[in-house]
């Protein structure tokens, strides 16, 4: 601690950076922790109504793709639908993208459809993507 005086009493300024572990005081007090969130919390509407204005802002609107890009995936899948092979979709769903990895089963074109089984699941669960909200479809 001499050092620490010394160098303040000289005038000059003191970065806690540089300073030794050894010459700082370990004694720090904690804090209120989550104490001083609490009266947040006695709101539940505000606070629902908080966490659901983050989520909005999280999400983008849907991309526009182009004529280009839906032949290019339209081909895509015919031939893993020829080929019996996956494929990686990448949807849109609520103002997120997600993606998904899928044995596809059927092209719907009536009612727009994908119908896979999804590659990680063991049971007979289906999944059905609408055309609207295919963003990009890759083989694997």
């Amino acid at each position: 601690m001499k050092q620490i005086n010394e160098q303040a009493g000289k005038g000059m300024r003191m970065d806690y950076r540089k300073l030794p572990i050894e010459d700082l005081d370990s004694n720090i007090p904690q804090g209120r922790g989550m104490i001083k969130w609490a009266p947040f919390a006695t709101m539940p509407e505000q606070f629902e109504k908080i966490a659901s204005m983050i989520e909005d802002q999280m999400k983008v609107e849907r991309p526009i793709l182009s004529d280009d890009r839906l032949e290019e995936m339209n081909r895509i899948l015919k031939r893993a639908l020829r080929e019996k092979r996956s494929v990686r979709v990448e949807y849109y769903y609520d103002g997120f993208r997600f993606h998904t990895d899928l044995k596809l089963i059927q092209v719907d074109a009536w009612s727009m459809v994908l119908i896979g089984q999804p590659m990680d699941k063991t049971d007979e669960e289906m999944v059905f993507i609408s055309f609207i909200d295919v963003l990009n479809v890759v083989m694997i």
